[in-house]
């Protein structure tokens, strides 16, 4: 599964419509959870998504191809690979982090997982995603954000 440019996907050329054919179906992200939270063989990640086994090798097959996901031999006989995050998969932790907080408020009838720091000696606590704006690291969850269009955007 090549990366598709964002010029060739249909409707408007942005980010979102480029990630969401890299990861914007269940399986990816399930697969991106599982080893995020540790799994990293296929029984595991399979137990752990409940994906169908050839929907699984396909989406493991797609996320090491586009690298967000690399294998790792563990076993020559048979050939065996575990699945470990690479950077770009890493960066995919605040995603799913944002999708457990909105799903925790509008889907779930209570939680059944909870993200927690435990920083050193300290009482574990409650973690929250927050936006804070990268050149002054001010928060920016409430405060205005606006659009700014790229030159392709305004061409259009």
């Amino acid at each position: 599964m090549p990366i598709t440019p964002l010029q060739d996907l249909p409707g408007r050329a942005c980010s979102i419509a480029g990630a969401l054919e890299v990861v914007g179906d269940r399986w990816a992200l399930l697969v991106v959870r599982e080893v995020s939270m540790g799994s990293h063989r296929f029984t595991d990640i399979a137990h752990g998504t409940g994906a169908p086994r050839d929907r699984l090798t396909a989406r493991l097959n797609d996320l090491v191809e586009v690298g967000v996901l690399e294998r790792r031999p563990y076993s020559t006989a048979p050939p065996r690979s575990s699945y470990h995050l690479t950077k770009s998969g890493r960066d995919l932790i605040p995603v799913l982090q944002a999708l457990l907080q909105w799903g925790d408020r509008w889907v779930a009838e209570e939680p059944t997982v909870r993200l927690h720091h435990a920083p050193g000696d300290h009482p574990d606590h409650p973690v929250d995603l927050a936006w804070t704006c990268r050149t002054c690291g001010e928060p920016v969850n409430g405060s205005p954000v606006r659009r700014v269009l790229t030159s392709q955007d305004a061409a259009e």
